[in-house]
């Protein structure tokens, strides 16, 4: 699914990533930990296409990544990334299924298609409930699972999640978890999760230990 070949990014005269070669499989659960700096998140952001590396070459779904640029690397990115932070980033003037939709409505689908799959989403997330409740007035966990369902609302091939249980209590923590795991399963995609989180960490088909800009 994803191959990363040599991937370097230096900020000046910081050099962050040091020559990273990658290579994840279809359907797995990847974790990625390190201490602070070790430059876990910048290299998701790379992975996730959201910044470019300074060398080096990826390959995500079969798609030479290097050779997109501007509104073909956006569409690339809206059909096939989804993202879950550690803040959720919800629009707060609009209701669950409305977030839901968005990226599906950048996508180009249509009103009622984009809220036929929000309304599978959230029933599937046990949240059919809270659909035209605003962020306001919902639970830090019910908050992450709408941040949940944006992320696949466009079916992508795979998910990026960068601490994405770090703000939610512990209960919330251990379904989020479970989540994950239950959504490789059912929709086949895979989960590249940045984490502190040893539990979660540890449950993982696989587990990258990252320290000064490499992978150990």
């Amino acid at each position: 699914m994803i191959v990363g070949k040599n991937i370097s990014k230096r900020y000046g005269n910081l050099q962050v990533l040091k020559g990273i070669d990658i290579n994840i499989g279809q359907a797995t659960v990847v974790s990625i930990v390190g201490a602070s700096g070790a430059g876990k998140s910048t290299l998701l952001h790379i992975l996730g296409t959201l910044e470019k590396a300074d060398e080096g070459n990826l390959s995500i779904a079969g798609t030479e990544i290097n050779t997109l640029n501007g509104k073909k690397l956006a569409a690339f990115r809206n059909k096939h990334i989804g993202f879950v932070f550690q803040f959720h980033q919800l629009l707060p003037e609009f209701t669950a299924i409305e977030n839901i939709c968005m990226p599906a409505f950048i996508g180009g689908l249509s009103f009622k298609e984009a809220e036929r799959k929000a309304a599978q989403l959230l029933e599937f997330l046990n949240l059919n409930d809270r659909a035209q409740h605003k962020p306001s007035e919902l639970s830090g966990g019910e908050q992450q699972r709408v941040a949940v369902a944006r992320a696949l609302i466009n079916n992508p091939s795979v998910v990026f999640a960068d601490e994405p249980s770090g703000n939610l209590d512990s209960h919330n923590a251990e379904e989020l978890h479970k989540l994950f795991f239950r959504l490789r399963d059912h929709f086949k995609q895979t989960f590249i999760i940045v984490t502190h989180n040893e539990t979660l960490a540890n449950q993982a088909d696989r587990k990258l230990v990252m320290s000064d800009g490499k992978i150990i």
